[in-house]
């Protein structure tokens, strides 16, 4: 005599609850990807133990031939206030500084200063050790 099981067991694994995870796993990481916004130009940063990342508004880069540069625009040195407050809009932002460890530091104090006078969040972008 033969029984017959009431319930049929489906041997099929269904790849729907994969997918839903690779999906968010990909929003995830498309979104935190966005909040490291590498400078474009050739720079060779000064290492710290903690480095911040900040997500910046404005970027100033001061190359090792002492280029400037805000938002990958080169400006003159004297051209450089007016560029950073035409940026800024007259709104409190933050200033990334991108200086290469062999730029004087008179260069960093005089763009750190211009960018404190227009009511601007001032930080240094490093590497890591």
């Amino acid at each position: 005599m033969e029984l017959k099981s009431k319930h049929k067991v489906n041997a099929a694994f269904s790849m729907s609850s994969m997918t839903d995870v690779i999906f968010l796993l990909l929003i995830f990481f498309m979104l935190t990807s966005s909040f490291i916004t590498p400078s474009g130009l050739p720079v060779n940063l000064p290492s710290s133990k903690s480095s911040n990342i900040v997500i910046q508004k404005v970027s100033v880069t001061i190359t090792e031939d002492l280029k400037y540069y805000v938002n990958d625009t080169r400006t003159s040195k004297k051209n450089l206030e007016t560029l950073l407050s035409r940026e800024l809009n007259g709104q409190e932002g933050i200033v990334v500084l991108h200086i290469d460890k062999k730029v004087p530091t008179e260069h960093l104090v005089n763009v750190a200063g211009i960018a404190k006078a227009l009511n601007a969040k001032v930080s240094i972008a490093t590497k890591p050790n």
